[in-house]
């Protein structure tokens, strides 16, 4: 676990209310800071050198700017924030400043100050009250990706920030028009710009800011007596108001943690024990920033560790992983999930880079999570240093001479389309949708990647991208499809290359075109991926020559039809991915997870969330990733036969079929499991028969088991179905098991 993981330090129970200290929400999970980096981080957002002197260089988190305040807040809320802010505000990293005085008195400042506050308005801001759908804003949180810095509201959750605070705090239209601009009251970019529009600020006003506020008539009495006490308190270290200046407070050197803020008696920020001998150790020994170490204290700080994986920190926590969806759920987890950091400033080009962080640019419509906007205060220095960082070895893929040309364009046109490896099913292309998925537009490439990451990722995407889809037709760098370019693996990538850098005069790929199909397979292995009744949302489909063909569940790791004749049909008329239908009678099998570990096999075996018309949103998105399922993508070997990757825990199992005979499939895994141990896996359901050892058959199917193991043949019904489990021995070497599966029809 890292240091202070949590993300509420609850410190102590005052007067029945459960306090905490401050939440700094990139601190909630898997961050790189040790106890010292940490301790710096605090101090940073903190604001300490504010009003002390430390023994280092420190670029501090900007305090919210005042100077409209009364054009925003209400009243009443100040006054109760004011005097009690951890109280009205668990969590805050705004200190309570008047922590030390009398009851009475702490009231009476505190509503000086607010009515002070109240009188700060601008002719400028119009506020203007907006009507807004309450339960369209519940969606807007729950996706675009508020969750991930604060709590969700569908849960009780001690996760980020609570915005329980919210209600009553702004008038009317006030929170709406923040959330449409919040870096101009915050321009640290800690609440970053989500390029809402004014329906989905105004919905999530109506979602988190329960009965407004009402504009307040200030006391002038009171506005300069707030005055004096704004700057007596020395609210201006943090909060810069006129030319009043703050007073200094002690250098912080020999700390004791028993004295000032560390205490209630100070500027009392309710800072936990860990959080208190943090920031300690980190003014005691001053931590030297590398390179690196500064990129992994910004991520931290923005809390871009909550979408993004960077090396081995970071990532989607799993209790919010649920909110994270996409439109192109044949995609997978990487239509949903922001790609990592790792080596993101040798993969982007410097100005693709800086369009995304500064201009919020995407090229992931499906994706609704969205990319934040921080500003240019929090991002100063970061794209340079990770591109300085992240330099990958260059790779030469010049344009083609006028000899090349016709060649190296005619190439990359092939590979593209239907007639090669057929990178349109999946991608849009030139402004053009895909017949089948809708993966961001290709032509993009160029203008995106730097050419070295381009040739790398091509090479291996499984390695780059973990959970992709997306085939390798380069293993270990020998090219699968040996027709085009001589199957030379540099200049079919050249060639790709090429082809992107022609930007919008590209011609269009065989194949782009969307219309329905009869899809047939040849003299190779056909693949085609899309949704189906037959395998879910996110189905594969394999046909070999001779007539012999299977689908596959990708979303669960099951083996789901099998027939013999005719492919399949696509229809493109729906959005996203392709539907696809054998063109025969499948023989239907479960798609259910078909391996478990046996502490989750029990009894009964897990199956998958039931969806219907009715109740079309799966209620337990998170089925196959709990019991240890997750896809790794797949290979294309001989013939295009592809050979898929996929973990049930820690054993990676490959999984590939091949034809017997006329009638026969031959399945066979490959498990490298890291130590001793059994594999469960459910091989049939239905109406089922032993006939002897290792063989077993329904009406439309025989299985016969190539290697002997135990196996438990168990009522699942009252209808007289059956499960056949096969108790697979692991041991620490690779393990190779295979069934053969014949068609009795």
């Amino acid at each position: 676990m890292r240091f202070l993981s949590k993300a509420v330090f609850l410190s102590f129970i005052h007067g029945g209310i459960l306090l905490a200290s401050p939440v700094i929400p990139g601190l909630n999970g898997n961050h790189p800071l040790d106890e010292a980096k940490t301790g710096h981080l605090l101090i940073e957002e903190l604001r300490c050198a504010a009003c002390h002197e430390v023994p280092f260089a420190t670029t501090m988190k900007l305090a919210p700017d005042l100077s409209e305040a009364g054009s925003r807040l209400d009243l009443d809320y100040l006054k109760r924030y004011l005097k009690d802010p951890h109280e009205v505000h668990p969590g805050t990293t705004m200190p309570d400043v008047l922590g030390g005085l009398p009851d009475a008195e702490k009231a009476k400042v505190s509503e000086s100050i607010s009515h002070y506050l109240m009188s700060l308005t601008s002719e400028e801001v119009q506020v203007k009250a907006m009507t807004g759908d309450a339960k369209l804003g519940h969606e807007i949180f729950h996706e675009v990706g508020c969750i991930s810095c604060h709590a969700p509201q569908s849960k009780n959750s001690e996760r980020g920030r609570s915005l329980g605070h919210i209600g009553g705090k702004y008038q009317q239209g006030a929170l709406a028009r923040f959330l449409l601009d919040p870096l101009k009251v915050r321009p640290s970019g800690r609440m970053p710009n989500m390029n809402l529009t004014s329906s989905e600020a105004s919905a999530l006003e109506a979602f988190l800011g329960g009965e407004a506020g009402k504009p307040a008539k200030p006391d002038a009495k009171l506005v300069a007596l707030g005055k004096a006490n704004f700057e007596k308190y020395d609210c201006v270290a943090c909060h810069t108001m006129g030319n009043a200046e703050a007073a200094k407070g002690p250098k912080l050197q020999n700390i004791d943690l028993k004295k000032g803020c560390f205490t209630s008696k100070g500027a009392n920020y309710q800072l936990s024990d860990d959080q208190a001998k943090a920031i300690a150790l980190a003014l005691e020994k001053p931590v030297f920033f590398s390179d690196e170490a500064r990129i992994e204290m910004k991520l931290t700080q923005l809390n871009c560790i909550a979408c993004h994986t960077r090396d081995d920190f970071g990532g989607v926590a799993e209790e919010i992983d649920e909110f994270f969806h996409t439109t192109e759920e044949a995609l997978g987890d990487t239509a949903r999930i922001p790609p990592p950091l790792t080596k993101i400033g040798g993969k982007l080009k410097p100005e693709w880079l800086n369009k995304v962080l500064y201009d919020g640019l995407s090229v992931r419509p499906y994706m609704k999570t969205r990319m934040p906007q921080f500003g240019r205060t929090a991002l100063e220095g970061l794209p340079e240093v990770l591109v300085k960082i992240d330099k990958l070895p260059q790779v030469d893929l010049p344009p083609p001479n006028r000899q090349e040309q016709p060649m190296v364009r005619n190439g990359g046109h092939l590979l593209l389309g239907t007639d090669g490896l057929n990178c349109i099913s999946c991608h849009n292309y030139n402004g053009k949708e895909s017949p089948g998925m809708k993966g961001y537009d290709l032509i993009l490439t160029y203008q995106r990647l730097q050419p070295g990451w381009f040739y790398e990722f091509m090479k291996n995407p499984a390695k780059h991208r973990p959970g992709i889809i997306m085939p390798n037709y380069w293993p270990d760098g020998k090219a699968v499809q040996t027709e085009i370019m001589g199957g030379d693996t540099h200049e079919q990538l050249r060639s790709l290359w090429h082809q992107f850098s022609l930007g919008r005069s590209a011609r269009d790929p065989k194949g782009l075109q969307s219309k329905p199909n009869k899809l047939e397979v040849a003299d190779k292995v056909r693949v085609y991926r899309g949704r189906s009744r037959v395998a879910g949302f996110r189905g594969l489909a394999v046909g070999f020559p001779g007539g012999l063909n299977y689908a596959f569940n990708l979303e669960n790791g099951a083996l789901s039809a099998i027939w013999k004749g005719e492919y399949l049909t696509a229809n493109w008329r729906s959005q996203g991915a392709g539907d696809f239908n054998p063109s025969e009678r499948p023989i239907q099998l479960a798609q259910d997870v078909a391996f478990l570990r046996p502490k989750d096999s029990g009894l009964k075996w897990p199956l998958k969330p039931v969806m219907t018309k009715e109740n079309p949103v799966n209620p337990d998105p998170l089925y196959p990733k709990n019991l240890g399922y997750a896809f790794r993508g797949y290979a294309l070997g001989k013939n295009g036969n592809p050979t898929l990757r996929y973990l049930c825990g820690e054993i990676a199992i490959e999984d590939r079929f091949e034809v017997k005979s006329e009638k026969i499939l031959k399945r066979s895994f490959d498990f490298d499991a890291k130590k001793p141990g059994v594999l469960h896996f459910r091989a049939l359901t239905g109406q089922i028969m032993s006939e002897s050892g290792g063989v077993f058959k329904t009406a439309d199917l025989r299985l016969t088991l190539g290697s002997e193991v135990e196996t438990v043949l168990r009522s699942i019904g009252v209808d007289g179905k059956q499960e056949l489990l096969m108790k697979i021995p692991l041991g620490p070497k690779r393990n190779t098991y295979s069934i053969d599966y014949e068609i009795l029809r």
